[in-house]
Order: structure tokens, then C-alpha cells, then sequence
């Protein structure tokens, strides 16, 4: 759905400048790639550090849990050779590795749907200081238009139309601006 609305702004642009010569001299296209500059800011790094954190106390979870499932089904099935089990208890005995399967798989639904929230909660403002960046530096330089690179079926971009490295550069230089004035004015309160 993305893709095509972003098609459908790009075609819609290009059509504007066919029909109205004086308009396309004028129209200026950029485009950005915004998980490339989210994987570069100091904010982008520090939250993927702390999603891969929760990720990997997630899945060592779930691994126990997946280790403690096979050793269950080993044990069934050593009982069931073994002619151990009543057909009631081999009954009951499977109802139970049953459950326990579909509490694994519950689990891990639940962990992708809190990794997906907890990446949503991190990067929302991140993104959101990105976009502000870009409207700065579109109404700045002109531009009629600056395009996510990834979701707008771009397939090639010359280097001077591609404002990644500069959302880059001014997010970490004002997040570091900010950062500073922060610590000064604790320093101050601090006097």
C-alpha cells in the first residue's frame, strides 16, 4: 500500500511536469533513505542496541522453552516404545506436549508482537526528527519532492539528489547540540 501511494506521488509529480514545461524546470526531486540514516544516527544505534538486547533475552527464552518441549516429546515417545504408557496415560501425555507446543507458539507471537512495539516506541520520535529535518531542508534547497529511496520504487539516484548523509549530519550534530545544552543546564541547576 505504501509503495503504491508513494508510486502514485512520484507519477503524479512527473505528469505535472510533462503537461506544464515551465513547472518541470522548476520541480526538484530528492530522495532519502531513512533506515539507512535511522542505522546511522547516534539515537538509531542506541535503540537497535537495546532491541537487540531484548531480542536476545527473547530468544534464549524461547529456547529453553523449545529445549524443555523436545526433551518432553523424547520422553513420550521413549515411554510409548517402551510400552509403558497406558493408551489413556499416552493419551493424556500428548494433550500435554500439545499444549505445551501451542504455549510456545504463543510465546513467540507475543515476543514479535513486543519487539515490534518496543521498535515502534524507539524509533517513532527518531523518525519524527528525521521528517522535520527533511521539511527544513526541502523548503531551504526548493524541493517539490523528496522520496523515502526505499519505499518509492527507486531504483537509482545520482549522489547529489540522495540527502541521507545530510539528514545524517545535522541529526547527530543538533542531537548533540541539544545534549549539550542539557548538561549545562543541569550543571547550572546544580550550582
Amino acid at each position: 500500500m505504501k509503495l503504491q501511494r508513494h508510486a502514485l506521488t512520484l507519477v503524479a509529480a512527473l505528469l505535472a511536469s510533462a503537461v506544464a514545461p515551465t513547472v518541470y524546470a522548476q520541480t526538484r526531486i530528492a530522495v532519502v533513505d531513512l533506515q539507512r540514516a535511522m542505522n546511522e544516527t547516534e539515537d538509531g544505534r542506541r535503540a537497535k542496541a537495546r532491541l537487540k538486547r531484548l531480542f536476545k533475552r527473547r530468544q534464549t527464552e524461547l529456547d529453553a522453552q523449545q529445549e524443555k518441549l523436545k526433551k518432553m516429546k523424547e520422553e513420550i515417545e521413549r515411554q510409548v516404545e517402551g510400552g509403558v504408557l497406558s493408551e489413556e496415560a499416552k493419551q493424556r501425555r500428548i494433550e500435554e506436549y500439545q499444549q505445551a507446543f501451542v504455549e510456545l507458539q504463543s510465546t513467540y507471537v507475543e515476543f514479535q508482537r513486543e519487539l515490534a512495539e518496543q521498535e515502534a516506541r524507539l524509533t517513532k520520535s527518531i523518525l519524527e526528527r528525521m521528517q522535520e529535518i527533511l521539511r527544513r531542508i526541502g523548503q531551504r534547497e526548493g524541493y517539490t519532492l523528496i522520496v523515502e529511496a526505499n519505499e518509492g520504487g527507486v531504483v537509482w539516484v545520482p549522489t547529489n539528489l540522495d540527502l541521507t548523509d545530510q539528514v545524517i549530519q545535522t541529526y547527530n550534530t543538533e542531537n548533540m547540540s541539544s545534549s549539550m545544552m542539557s548538561s549545562r543546564m543541569r550543571s547550572s541547576k546544580m550550582r
